[in-house]
């Protein structure tokens, strides 16, 4: 009756230890997301897990030691039991079948269910788990004081974020751990992304560069400015005044299309006769360092859409609009206006023709290549800067594994490259 006994309560231990490893897999696999969502609508069991996350070490040291102790526990009473029924060899008998029993059923079936079901298992054992984390707090902060003073001693620092990852780093490992998972499809993978991407961007990275600008000269005749206006694919257009650099004013389609109707007093009067100055508007001056984030939060601010981007000499260097900037999320943008020019074709052996003013970072996001957008922003300028020299149409290179070759070049500006990938079992992984 008395081996009965302990035979139950070595079946409570081995429950408990199964409870205790379930436990700590469920609540280091859940979603921290999904608790602080659940939490946030008022869920009590998902605020206790809240709370018990607020405090990790001993969160994981009191589940550590409760499972530590009815595992030694259970072990015990099997080997008293074992020596008493076989003697001496009890105590291997009992270490062999006390080992498989707590790991198939105290550690591989807990853990594995608590994988698949983090959620689920973290909302079910939080309660109990909470008071046996207050109940052993004592043995836990004594033992978490001597941890601590072991690694002092060795040198070991175990404070602070060694790493130093970001919130945003930790966003983006998920995000890709879910995009290889089949979780996410490329196209969300890459919009997410680009929004924690926004703070490394500059605005000189998405900019409309000076020379592909669409400018007006202020002192030509009302008409023909209108004529300018209207006939471009633009909405926002600015003005110049003696020389390109010098921009005077941004002229809106909309105030130009008013001020031809006579939209004030619903007489129509010719072109010729509309002021340009009394309806542009002052142009808005911002530095090519921006970045992007700051820059849409101060398009926000002005409620504005469009700004001269100036370097720090406060020369001309581009144009930047709102749309840039979302398109740098979402992707290109096209409405029936746009003027679409195919930036890359591809040919049968999978070579790539690419236009030059092609950004790296659209390419590696489109193909998912990991060419370097640190020190050229476009595909021309990455070669230039690698190659030390303006390459002649023909020349080809080698760079990081891609074969770049110079297919048409107009003065100093390389226009068009055919480009060779690597193979993909050597090429970084995207």
């Amino acid at each position: 009756m008395e081996n009965i006994t302990i035979l139950f309560v070595i079946f409570l231990m081995m429950a408990a230890s199964a409870f205790f490893s379930g436990s700590e897999t469920a609540l280091t696999a859940a979603s921290r997301g999904f608790i602080h969502h659940l939490a946030r609508k008022g869920n009590k069991r998902a605020l206790s897990a809240e709370r018990l996350y607020e405090d990790r070490e001993k969160l994981i040291g009191g589940l550590l030691f409760g499972n530590n102790l009815v595992n030694v526990f259970a072990s015990a009473l099997a080997t008293g039991v074992a020596v008493k029924l076989v003697g001496d060899a009890g105590v291997i008998y009992a270490s062999l079948l006390m080992t498989l029993l707590l790991l198939i059923f105290a550690e591989v079936m807990p853990k594995t269910y608590a994988i698949r079901n983090p959620d689920r298992t973290v909302l079910f054992v939080v309660p109990l788990v909470r008071i046996l984390i207050i109940a052993a707090s004592p043995f836990v902060a004594t033992i978490s004081f001597l941890v601590r003073a072991m690694f002092r001693l060795s040198g070991v620092a175990v404070t602070g974020n060694e790493l130093g990852l970001t919130a945003a780093d930790e966003l983006r490992g998920v995000l890709s751990l879910h995009a290889r998972e089949g979780a996410l499809i490329k196209h969300e993978r890459d919009m997410l992304g680009s929004i924690l991407d926004l703070e490394e961007i500059d605005v000189a990275d998405v900019m409309v560069h000076r020379k592909n600008m669409m400018l007006i000269d202020a002192d030509l005749p009302s008409a023909e400015i209108v004529k300018q206006m209207l006939s471009s694919p633009y909405t926002r257009v600015p003005l110049w005044r003696e020389t390109t650099e010098n921009i005077v004013g941004m002229l809106h389609a909309k105030d130009v299309l008013r001020a031809v109707m006579g939209a004030t007093d619903g007489e129509a009067e010719g072109a010729a006769e509309i002021d340009i100055d009394a309806i542009a508007t002052e142009p808005w001056f911002v530095p090519e360092t921006n970045n992007l984030r700051e820059q849409l939060n101060a398009f926000r601010a002005r409620a504005a859409h469009i700004a001269v981007v100036v370097d720090e000499y406060g020369a001309l260097m581009g144009l930047v609009t709102l749309e840039d900037i979302i398109e740098e999320i979402v992707g290109d943008i096209e409405d029936e206006h746009d003027i679409i020019a195919p930036v890359v074709q591809t040919d049968r052996g999978g070579r790539f023709e690419i236009d030059g003013s092609s950004t790296i970072r659209d390419l590696n996001r489109q193909f998912d290549w990991n060419l370097p957008d640190e020190e050229a922003s476009t595909l021309a300028g990455l070669i230039i800067h690698h190659a030390r020299i303006i390459p002649d149409v023909g020349q080809i290179f080698t760079f990081f594994g891609f074969r770049f070759e110079i297919l048409r070049r107009e003065r100093n500006q390389i226009t068009m490259l055919r480009v060779t990938p690597p193979p993909p079992s050597t090429s970084d992984p995207g």
